[in-house]
């Protein structure tokens, strides 16, 4: 289900719940759902999504009933999301289930952190030292139903793995896990007892009544959590705006492999970015930068990412991919910038925060597969 679509959605609640006093959620467009004030203590609204099988408006049936499928809670300004919360997703739209917590230290360049903070500096080339402060994120399942109309905006397949073989380029993917920061959460609570579609939802997770949330880690999902602990742990999260845009990006270290008698490491990293006013822009060019602690300085030029040139408007202000670097050093730094396009053709172009790729210090074996 795309932002835009949760809007019009929320928005048929929030229409029918105006008369019973405050509503918990108002809608702002260049960030979709938020929540309203601090606490929301007001009375919690019907989270409405359509029949799926009526999603397209070329075949959508005048007068359906909008599906209830959950009720929204006031969001947490404090502490953390348990295992198993529902949510909505702020901004993609998409509804999810948490799966465990993680602890990043986030590097944001927009924001001054005082001297006196006790915190790790990001070291970066060519730009101002920064404080890294804690912040929750969270492991999360994308409900499968909502995958195909988020594909355009976000890439449900965030987390992938080296094969467990001689083949240093063979990769699989997870698809439908995602990597949630604590803000985008916008919580909700529901009595269907498989409110998920994912093929790992009842491997990972049960009904349990007595419980807040009802739904409760297996010892599979522990198990598999401490077994690839290494490469799904992200430890930094840069983040930094350019002419309202802001791209976030988070480093994950994937393993070490031999090739032709050297050693070559492999990264992956999640970028997102947000259009944080109401000009629609489009991304047109990339511009890598790539240093390698062997010595190399590679640059890399090219149209759009990952094959698409995004546009990021009101109605759909970011974009979400995973791309992939090897380098043939154990760390390195990767920054430079996104050239985007203004309606009238001008160009500008958008700093990519500097961000180390470091290796784990205890090499394991990567995993092989979904399999206990």
């Amino acid at each position: 289900m795309s932002a835009g679509a949760a809007r019009r959605y929320v928005a048929a609640a929030l229409s029918r719940c105006r008369a019973r006093g405050p509503p918990l959620w108002e809608l702002a467009p260049a960030r979709g759902l938020r929540p309203l004030g601090a606490g929301g203590a007001a009375a919690a609204l019907p989270l409405l999504l359509p029949p799926r099988r009526h999603l397209s408006s070329r075949n959508r049936p005048e007068g359906k009933v909008l599906e209830t499928v959950g009720v929204f809670e006031a969001p947490k300004q404090h502490g953390k999301y348990e295992t198993g919360q529902l949510f909505l997703h702020s901004v993609f739209g998409y509804r999810g289930i948490v799966l465990f917590p993680w602890q990043a230290r986030l590097y944001d360049r927009d924001v001054a952190s005082p001297v006196t903070e006790k915190s790790e500096n990001a070291t970066g080339h060519g730009s101002k030292e920064v404080k890294g402060k804690t912040h929750t994120y969270y492991q999360v399942l994308i409900d499968a139903r909502d995958c195909p109309h988020i594909s355009q905006r976000s890439q449900t397949e965030a987390v992938t793995f080296l094969a467990n073989h001689d083949d240093s380029r063979a990769l699989y993917a997870i698809p439908g896990l995602d990597y949630v920061s604590h803000e985008d959460i916008l919580p909700y609570s529901s009595t269907d007892q498989v409110p998920i579609q994912h093929e790992l939802f009842e491997r990972f997770l049960m009904y349990d009544q007595t419980k807040v949330p009802p739904f409760v880690a297996r010892d599979t999902l522990c198990a598999w959590q401490e077994k690839n602990h290494p490469w799904l742990e992200l430890s930094d999260v840069h983040r930094e705006t350019t002419e309202n845009i802001r791209v976030t990006v988070i480093p994950f270290y994937m393993g070490m492999r031999e090739a032709q008698n050297s050693h070559v490491y492999w990264w992956r990293y999640c970028i997102r970015l947000e259009n944080l006013d109401s000009e629609v822009v489009q991304l047109r060019e990339r511009h890598w930068r790539i240093f390698s602690l062997s010595g190399t300085l590679e640059t890399v030029r090219g149209r759009g990412v990952v094959g698409r040139e995004p546009v990021l408007s009101k109605e759909q202000p970011a974009f979400q991919y995973s791309s992939h670097v090897s380098l043939q050093a154990s760390s390195g730094h990767m920054w430079g910038t996104f050239r985007f396009e203004r309606p009238d053709g001008s160009h500008f172009d958008v700093r990519i925060p500097p961000f180390s790729l470091e290796s784990n210090k205890d090499e394991k074996t990567p995993p092989s597969g979904l399999h206990w």
